[in-house]
């Protein structure tokens, strides 16, 4: 997977015609990070360090957490992501209850928009998902 992830990333930044370092600025990133990453040498990077990457390359946060295997999905739209068998309905109303409550969301002291509010969604839905996945194996 790793080396997969840093093909597509290494693509991502040649197709914006930056060098490592050029990408290394523009996400506050190290440039050796990113050389690591690109020649499969050092593991998927954080979701932190994706959406940095993202906002970069100015690609959508999801394509990268779906390149890097946090979600199982392309369209990362809580639509497309059905819950798995094993989730019980009170498992699936909780979640989505969380999800949709309209109150006001704010990051880092800053309002999100509804945009950011359903990126968020569609993120927490696929991680949710498979962290409780993850979690039954463990059991």
């Amino acid at each position: 997977m790793e080396r997969i992830f840093g093909s597509y990333l290494k693509e991502m930044r040649e197709n914006k015609g930056w060098s490592i370092n050029q990408l290394a600025q523009a996400a506050d990133i190290s440039g050796s990070q990113i050389s690591r990453i690109e020649n499969g040498l050092r593991g998927i990077p954080k979701p932190q360090t994706l959406r940095k990457m993202a906002e970069a390359l100015e690609v959508p946060y999801e394509e990268l957490m779906n390149k890097a295997g946090y979600l199982q999905q392309d369209a990362a739209k809580h639509e497309e992501i059905p819950a798995p068998a094993w989730a019980t309905s009170r498992d699936k109303r909780d979640f989505k209850k969380m999800l949709e409550d309209d109150g006001e969301l704010m990051f880092d002291g800053v309002p999100l928009s509804g945009e950011d509010k359903q990126r968020i969604k569609d993120v927490l839905t696929g991680l949710f998902w498979e962290a409780k996945q993850m979690n039954k194996r463990k059991k």
